[in-house]
Formats: structure tokens, sequence, C-alpha cells
């Protein structure tokens, strides 16, 4: 018996190590179950947005499934998604107690962010053409977009626009090149064919040995050589809302279509603002109302002087050239022989022209319908233009000065009504309206052609000038100089007054030329 029971001891002490064993490899092969340790909270429950989505080891471990649920979440699609997330985390400490898997806790996570999606951000693409800006829904559009533009004036469809990622730039931004068809092409072969490099080389050997002639007008491929951008493009990658993105249509319209743009013109020799409104295409009266310094259309102009006109241009611009025949007849340069002895107002044709007829062939600059250059390539006369050939003075002519201080403008050159009987309805000079005896001087320097009572001009003085001009003052109440004498531009000759057909105290101030009374506006400094 004693036997016995001393065995069934030991089998009892067997079954505690067995058992005491098998809690320990429970411990190490068994990681769904936290063991217990007296150090806080070793088991936490999980809330993503008020919803329970698990159990996990550590608060840690919940921030790392956030993140893959997100990542999750963005492999289903394309597009970049915000999503409102509140993570709550609740921890225990537990002898025993068991997590959830992670890819249910994942899944589980993802779900939540699917019903919390708070905006859906489009992958786009933002066209900007110097400070113009337009939104596109994706590359397609952007290359629909440029193409239309060169569309417009590629009626063969020679050309198209190609999108290349800027290297040089940190983030994702395209650049525009357009190139050929025939390049395209060119850039999808990959053949190397050695014979038609040898082929190339033994050509460029005979040319050498015997150069081409001049090409002749068949030769040339007229029409279109050339197209680009004139404008700085740049396409950037974006994500934008889809109110924010623009119809297609719509953005076409206005990249293409031709808008009012305020431009500079600067006055040149020989201007005048009749002259400036045809060359511009602008009404007068409106070239006025554009510029501030513009009064009316008597208003002075000045070589250099900047002036506002508004032209259609489209929103992009488009650089091209063009190769074109055409036949012509063409005026010769015109020849100048100066005369020291002369005036630059002076002039004396002394072989009139005769226009001579030409084939050319000419590539002309555009920028969109706006011809901006033209060179001949080739050129062959059929006969000959005979060059004009003028005379001209060199010596610069003397100027003109207002010839009183102040005075009021009452009368202008020109058709008017008779201020008063005897009147003329034709007003041949200026009229200042200023007291009696304000100062009158010389508009510019010369001689005294006469001096005394003039009839209807009252009291008066004509000077003439070594340009050939005369100038005139009427209505004096006194003169000061006598006729043959000299006297130089700003000398004062008389003084104002109200004598003739007067209506008033005034200055009346001609300049003739010819013998024939001009606006002296156009002529006085």
């Amino acid at each position: 018996m004693k036997f016995i029971t001393c065995y069934y001891k030991r089998l009892r002490i067997r079954k505690i190590k067995i058992a005491v064993l098998a809690v320990i490899v429970s411990i190490f092969f068994l990681p769904s179950y936290v063991a217990f340790e007296n150090t806080g909270d070793n088991m936490f429950t999980v809330f993503l947005n008020g919803v329970k989505v698990g159990t996990v080891e550590s608060e840690k471990e919940a921030e790392d499934y956030v993140k893959a649920a997100r990542k999750q979440l963005a492999l289903d699609t394309t597009e970049l998604v915000l999503v409102e997330t509140e993570l709550e985390v609740q921890g225990s400490e537990v002898l025993w107690g068991e997590v959830d898997k992670p890819e249910v806790v994942i899944s589980n996570m993802a779900m939540v962010m699917a019903d919390n999606v708070r905006e859906t951000m489009n992958r786009s693409y933002v066209v900007k053409i110097n400070d113009f800006m337009v939104n596109l829904a994706n590359k397609g559009e952007v290359q629909q977009l440029l193409q239309a533009a060169i569309d417009k004036y590629d009626s063969e469809g020679k050309y198209t626009v190609e999108l290349n990622l800027d290297p040089t730039r940190e983030l994702s931004v395209l650049t525009t090149k357009v190139i050929t068809e025939e390049e395209v092409e060119e850039a999808t072969e990959e053949v190397v064919m050695t014979s038609a490099g040898l082929d190339a080389e033994i050509d460029l050997l005979f040319e050498e040995i015997q150069p081409a002639g001049e090409p002749g007008f068949e030769d040339y491929d007229l029409g279109l050589i050339s197209m680009d951008f004139g404008d700085t493009i740049e396409v950037v990658e974006a994500y934008l809302g889809a109110e924010e993105l623009s119809d297609l249509d719509d953005a076409i319209e206005q990249v293409t279509k031709e808008q009012e743009k305020n431009e500079v013109y600067e006055v040149q020799p020989g201007d005048t603002l009749s002259e400036i409104s045809i060359i511009t295409n602008i009404p007068l009266d409106k070239l006025i109302d554009m510029n501030e310094t513009l009064e009316d259309e008597r208003s002075m102009i000045h070589v250099g002087d900047e002036l506002i006109i508004t032209v259609p241009e489209p929103e992009l611009t488009v650089v091209r050239q063009e190769e074109l025949y055409y036949e012509e007849d063409y005026e010769a340069d015109v020849i100048y022989i100066d005369n020291d002895e002369w005036y630059t107002t002076q002039t004396k044709t002394l072989q009139e022209p005769s226009a001579g007829h030409r084939k050319v062939v000419a590539v002309v600059s555009f920028e969109n319908d706006k011809e901006v250059g033209r060179e001949i390539i080739k050129e062959e006369v059929t006969y000959e233009a005979v060059p004009k050939i003028v005379e001209k003075g060199t010596k610069i002519p003397p100027t003109y000065i207002k010839p009183i201080s102040g005075g009021r403008l009452s009368s202008s050159f020109g058709r008017r009504s008779a201020p008063k009987k005897g009147a003329s309805t034709y007003h041949k000079g200026v009229d200042w309206a200023t007291p009696t005896g304000t100062a009158v001087v010389a508009s510019s320097g010369g001689t005294v052609a006469r001096a005394g009572w003039g009839s209807g001009y009252g009291y008066v003085v004509y000077i003439n000038h070594p340009d050939g001009r005369q100038t005139r003052y009427g209505h004096l109440s006194k003169v000061l100089v006598s006729a043959g004498q000299t006297v130089s531009q700003g000398q004062k000759i008389a003084l104002s007054g109200n004598t003739g057909v007067s209506t008033g105290p005034h200055l009346h101030f001609e300049i003739l030329i010819n013998g024939k009374q001009v606006d002296p506006y156009q002529y006085m400094n």
C-alpha cells in the first residue's frame, strides 16, 4: 500500500509540473493573450469617431492602425480624400485578455473613415499664363486647351503641344513645347540604320565638291515653318474641389478669344493725333478719352510721349513664322541730297519715283494675327524701281513761342460766328483776351516788315522770319518797333489793345507760310 501511495503522489506532482509547463508555453506561444503585469493598463479598447473598432495592446499600436487605415482608404481612389477622425483609447489592467488581430482593427477603422469622408479633392492641373490662371480636371484637358490655341493658326494640323516635367523644380511642374508631327514620329521610332549614316556622309562629301546652286522659287516649302507660345506657361499639379474646376470649353474661349488690353504707344517724329488714330485703329475721340494728358484734337504731343491705346489680344500669345511667295510693285528707297543753306523745313524733289516689280519669297513673323517682322529670303526683280531724289535742308529752323504771358483763349483758328458786324466768319489767327497794355513779344526772331495802322487790324506789327514764315500781331494799343528793325525771339515789340475791328481788349496773332495763314497752335512750342 505504501508503494501505491507513493506512486499516486508522484503522479500528482507530474500533473502539476505539466500544468505549470503548459502555462509557460501559453505565455510564449499565444500572443493574443496578455500576461498580467502589475504595471498599470495593459489592454486598450479603441474608439474611432465614437465607434468601437477593437482592442489593442498599446496606444501607439492604435495610432499606427489609424495611419494604416488611412492608407488603405487612399488606395481605393486616385483623388485626395479628407476625413474627420477622432481617436479615443480606453485602457484597463487585466490578468488575461484577448486583443483583436491587426487586420480586423484596421478594416473596422477604414469602414468608419469611409462613413466620415469630409471632402474629396480632385487631382487637377492649374494652368498659369503670365498672371492669368485656369483650373482643369486632368492632363488631357490641359493638352486640349493649349492645342486649341495653336490650332487657331495651324489649319493643316502640323504642330502639336508636348507637356514635359521640369526637372529643375521641386514641385510637379510641367512645361510646354510645340513640336511638329514629324518630330513626334521621329521620337517614337528607334531605328538605327548604319547605311543611312554612310549615305549622309557621302552626300555631304559630294556637296563639298560641288555645292548646290541657288534654290528656285519651286524649291521652297511654303507655308507654316515654325510655331511656339509667346507667353510663359506653367502647368502645376494640384488637388482642388470640383467647384473650383473650369469647364474646358469656357477655358478655351477665355484663352483664345481676343480681350481688350491697354498698351503704350510712344509718339514718333512726325506723328499727329489723327495719324496715331489711323495707325492704332482707334477712333480719335476714344483715344482722347483714354489719355488724361489730351484735352481735344488740338492737344500738343511731343516725340517720346507715351499714349495709352487699347488693343484686342488673347490671353495666350501664339508666335509663328510663315514662308510666303508673292509678287508686288515696290518703291525704291528715297535718295536725299543735303543742302546746308536750307532749313530742314525746305525740300525740293529733283526726280519723281517710279514703282518697280518683283517676285519674292519671304519669312513673315506673326504674333497672333499681327505681323511683327518680314525677311525677304529670295527676290527676283522683273523691272527696277526708279528712286525719288529729294534735296533737303539741314539747318534747324526757328522756333515760335506764345507772344503774350497768360491771356484767355477767346477765339481759335478756323470757322466761327462773326463776333460783330464787319468781322470775318473764318478766323485766320488766334485771339487771347488780355487787358490793354499787356506786353507783346516777338514769337520768333526776324525783321519787322510793317509797323503801324492796318485798317481792320488796328495798330499792327508784321515780322518776317529766316525760314520764310511771317507773324502778325493785331489790335495793339502801342507799337514799339519800326519797319526794317531786327528783333530777337521774346523781345518786347508792342502793347496789346482794342484798336481796329475788335470786340474788346485782346491780341490777335497769325502765322503765315507762303503767304497763307495757318493754325498757330500747330507751330508754337
